[in-house]
């Protein structure tokens, strides 16, 4: 992933961070920011379609959107995919423990679809495992 993307990415989910209370958004557990205990577990992922499986690597990862944020220990979840490299997504997870993400991982919906990657991703994914910070003092 070029750095500028990455960077764009983390500077967008800083710039949610630092908007007043009233005006962060909440996902369906409710969860803000500032709630985000110091210990959960955040990634940042990325996967890149092959040329001409955009539009295949799209359809088997928006439904996990709904099922991941449905999982009961998932804090939050966003799917991004870049403007200038349509079939780049990136992913912003987090979780309340490393636990809750590799139990994550092993669900039968994560696993079809990292089972589908093969013939349309090019190189799989990539993940970076963050700390939170800001909230807890470090």
């Amino acid at each position: 992933m070029p750095r500028k993307l990455l960077f764009l990415s983390m500077l967008a989910t800083l710039i949610g961070a630092a908007l007043p209370v009233g005006a962060i958004a909440r996902d369906a557990h409710g969860v803000r920011y500032a709630d985000i205990p110091a210990d959960a577990y955040a990634v940042v992922a990325q996967v890149r379609a092959k040329p001409g499986k955009e539009d295949a690597l799209r359809a088997i990862t928006l439904p996990l959107i709904a099922k991941v944020r449905a999982e009961p220990n998932n804090l939050l979840y966003f799917l991004q995919e870049s403007r200038e490299t349509p079939g780049h997504f990136i992913f912003t997870e987090i979780f309340a423990s490393q636990a809750d993400f590799e139990a994550h991982n092993r669900t039968p919906h994560v696993q079809s679809w990292f089972a589908r990657l093969p013939e349309l991703a090019d190189g799989g994914v990539t993940v970076i495992r963050m700390g939170i910070l800001g909230n807890t003092g470090r």
